[in-house]
């Protein structure tokens, strides 16, 4: 994983609003994917710092997520 300084380095993706944001909600998470890359960023600071994954580190990371919930 990295952390990228700013979201709006990054063009051309399309982001999605997780579905467990609402609108009004502290915790609200975007994803973007690419084909070597997946971005998140904060929904309510999209000019803001981001993390970046790879394929295989996101695999794991929802692996990991999945066995939580």
């Amino acid at each position: 994983m990295t952390m990228k300084p700013s979201a709006a380095e990054i063009t051309g993706l399309a982001w999605f609003k997780s579905s467990h944001s609402s609108n009004d909600g502290p915790a609200c998470v975007e994803v973007a994917t690419a084909p070597d890359a997946i971005h998140v960023r904060d929904s309510k600071d999209k000019q803001g710092p981001h993390l970046t994954f790879t394929p295989t580190e996101w695999n794991a990371f929802i692996a990991f997520a999945a066995e939580q919930g």
